[in-house]
């Protein structure tokens, strides 16, 4: 049997992540000198209201702790694949990587960078556990993980650029243009998947959503790809661009959800993500909420 472990960048807590089968591992966030597991100890209408009242937030992976037990409790008789948070965003993967070395069994143990985040990731860690729950093996399910990963494009606008250049998921270049007064920063993953870049800068968000239009047509996504928009406690900006989304690609499955208190410490409030990847071809799922029982 193949079980499936995750983080809470797939917008799952642990209830829900127990009701698709999946083992969830939040990440956690420090605001007002206090740690809290996201999604379980704190929400986030709870942690923007604390940045709102002046506290600057911190970010930090599950313990190499919490780790460890997950990966000798459930390694001893099943295979494990780890399906962490894009590498350089988070030190999720090289935790899990340093587990797993210490553990017994760790040859049933499979950590895999999914090089992306929040929508796409949540797709990644759903896709696995079907695919398991079909018997397919850890290692054909890793393959396709690696082939829908390659077909995967994120973008964030921040809403307070000051939260990603203190949060250092930066290259240097993009950093600099935080000072620049009255424009819309899109942001996209660098060619690694380790850290943010500028992908453009535009004047007025209108603008700067079509220029995220131009790069979708140019992937050709269609029917065969997976759409998220998530945002930080910005619900009527994502409905609007979710609108938007569904004229431009009628046939395209597009998905709106929060983002969690760990990914707001980095994009700050009110920034949102639009995100696609291409959906697999082994098997159909169903990302949204209501999928097994929710």
């Amino acid at each position: 049997m193949v079980r499936i472990i995750s983080d809470s960048s797939t917008m799952l807590n642990v209830k829900e992540g127990k009701e698709h089968g999946i083992t969830i591992s939040p990440l956690s966030v420090t605001i007002n000198g206090k740690s809290y597991r996201e999604l379980e100890e704190i929400t986030a209408e709870e942690f923007i209201k604390l940045i709102n009242e002046g506290f600057m937030p911190t970010t930090s992976q599950p313990s190499i702790g919490e780790k460890m037990h997950l990966y000798e409790t459930l390694a001893k008789d099943d295979e494990i694949i780890d399906i962490t948070i894009a590498d350089g965003l988070s030190g999720t993967y090289h935790s899990a990587c340093t587990a797993k070395d210490d553990c017994p069994h760790n040859d049933n143990i499979h950590v895999f960078n999914s090089k992306t985040l929040c929508g796409p990731h949540r797709y990644l860690v759903l896709k696995a556990v079907d695919l398991a729950s079909k018997g397919f093996t850890a290692k054909q399910i890793i393959q396709e993980l690696k082939t829908l990963q390659q077909h995967e494009k994120s973008f964030l606008i921040p809403s307070d650029f000051a939260f990603l250049k203190r949060g250092g998921r930066l290259t240097p270049i993009a950093a600099t243009i935080g000072g620049l007064l009255k424009i819309v920063p899109v942001m996209t993953l660098t060619d690694d998947k380790s850290k943010l870049e500028k992908y453009t800068v535009k004047r007025t968000l209108s603008k700067a959503i079509i220029e995220i239009d131009k790069c979708f047509h140019d992937m050709q996504v269609d029917e065969s790809f997976y759409m998220t928009i998530t945002h930080a406690e910005n619900e009527e900006l994502a409905k609007k661009v979710a609108s938007h989304m569904k004229e431009e690609f009628p046939n395209t499955e597009i998905e709106i959800y929060p983002l969690t208190p760990a990914f707001i410490a980095q994009g700050g409030p009110g920034c949102i993500a639009i995100q696609v990847i291409k959906k697999s071809g082994l098997c159909k799922i169903t990302c949204g909420k209501t999928n097994k029982g929710q």
